[in-house]
């Protein structure tokens, strides 16, 4: 490029053709021809060698001290971005001008401190999830995976966040996962936060079941204190994303690597909760924290759990404690998870649709109960198969009562365990 510029100059100086005809030659404008001429006078070849194009002066450069001080606010959050560093410092140091978080972000690729992150496949979610409009309307619960503290010991630490406001309202190590041990930590959090009016799962234990309703012991629980159950569907956790996400960021600040022991693994949990809560921006509410958007439920912890209300023309029933409900000079079976629980029947066209509060079970229909051939045992009562329904009403499939063989030969004693 130099040597081209270079036979530009000389065939200007030889002056054999006008200097027009010689920037045509060349594929240069005459205003670009000149401006090589007039360095080469001034300066020799060297003038011809490309320019920097950085400006002289930068006043928007950012300053040494700024530098430290967004290097420093990094260390303390490794796994916060420009965006969130950028809302932290303009809340914590308000009294001088940060640079945008653009510039922030160009500050962490110069020091080499970002990490590209991976693209993540996002499906669509059930259409029968509530999308959450203010807080306790929708509360998420989950075990993050387990792993285990230095000291070889098992940690399952369960978490439970409002959707939409995303704070962390509790998050507990727990060497147990059963419902009964999840209980009274649910119940603690009730007591303090009040009570939401659904509550987001999977589709595991302790949460749900495979029984009648997906109900386990735990979301019966849940019912009878007036809040709706929702379970995501089996194999999507993206479903429950916004929980999903702050696991990702618990396992980024808590648990890589563990810590020694579990009571050190449970100091650093209380530590996130409390960060994340007051001091970690969210982009979701416009860089505010969740505690500064989050709110008690005004709906507070009943002292004696309520019983469920039905209708006036409704039929009641107590489940017994293998999980049958009497009906008709027969039985049905529902589930060992409703065992002591009132349940409604409401009588529909051709049988009888059977509630537990505002969820639908089952169906049962009037010729099976109404057949003079039915199947009856020694005492003349009979033996109803339930159509499940799902939350929605819709048939879910049939429910009986299930069998295991005692060892015997007598395979009509109920099972237990089926229905945690």
């Amino acid at each position: 490029m130099q040597d081209e510029r270079l036979s530009l100059v000389e065939q200007f100086a030889a002056g054999e053709r006008s200097r027009a005809e010689i920037c045509r030659g060349f594929g240069v404008s005459r205003k670009t021809g000149y401006k090589w001429f007039e360095q080469y006078l001034l300066e020799g070849v060297g003038g011809l060698a490309d320019r920097s194009r950085r400006p002289h002066h930068q006043p928007q450069a950012v300053d040494e001290e700024t530098i430290g001080a967004i290097l420093d606010a990094r260390s303390r959050r490794p796994s916060w971005g420009e965006r969130k560093l950028h809302a932290w410092l303009e809340r914590e140091r308000p009294e001088r001008g940060w640079p945008c978080p653009s510039t922030i972000g160009a500050v962490l690729k110069r020091y080499g401190l970002t990490h590209p992150a991976k693209r993540r496949r996002r499906a669509t979610p059930s259409s029968e999830l509530t999308s959450p409009e203010a807080a306790n309307q929708v509360w998420a619960i989950d075990f993050k995976g387990w792993f285990r503290t230095e000291d070889g010991v098992r940690c399952d630490p369960l978490t439970i966040s409002d959707t939409h406001t995303r704070y962390l309202l509790r998050c507990q190590a727990m060497d147990r996962t059963g419902g009964k041990f999840v209980r009274p930590l649910m119940e603690a959090t009730f007591r303090e936060y009040g009570i939401p009016s659904r509550i987001r799962s999977d589709n595991g234990s302790p949460f749900a079941s495979t029984g009648v309703g997906g109900l386990s012991r735990l979301s019966v629980w849940w019912l009878r204190l007036g809040i709706v159950p929702e379970r995501i569907e089996p194999g999507h956790p993206e479903q429950n994303g916004r929980h999903e996400r702050m696991h990702r960021t618990l396992k980024q600040e808590t648990a890589q690597p563990p810590a020694r022991t579990a009571r050190a693994q449970q100091s650093a949990f209380d530590r996130f909760q409390t960060m994340y809560n007051q001091e970690r921006p969210h982009e979701a509410l416009q860089m505010a924290t969740p505690a500064s958007c989050y709110e008690p439920s005004s709906r507070r912890f009943p002292e004696r759990l309520p019983q469920m209300e039905y209708p006036a023309d409704f039929a009641r029933r107590r489940v017994q404690p293998h999980g049958d409900v009497h009906w008709r000079a027969g039985d049905f079976f529902l589930g060992e998870a409703l065992a002591g629980e009132t349940v409604g029947i409401e009588e529909v066209e051709d049988g009888w649709r059977i509630w537990f509060g505002p969820l639908p079970l089952a169906r049962l229909d009037a010729r099976q109960v109404n057949d003079p051939k039915a199947k009856r045992n020694k005492y003349g009562r009979g033996r109803w198969r339930a159509q499940l329904l799902d939350s929605s009403g819709r048939p879910a499939g049939s429910r009986s009562r299930p069998t295991t063989s005692n060892g015997s030969g007598n395979h009509n004693s109920p099972s237990h365990g089926i229905n945690p």
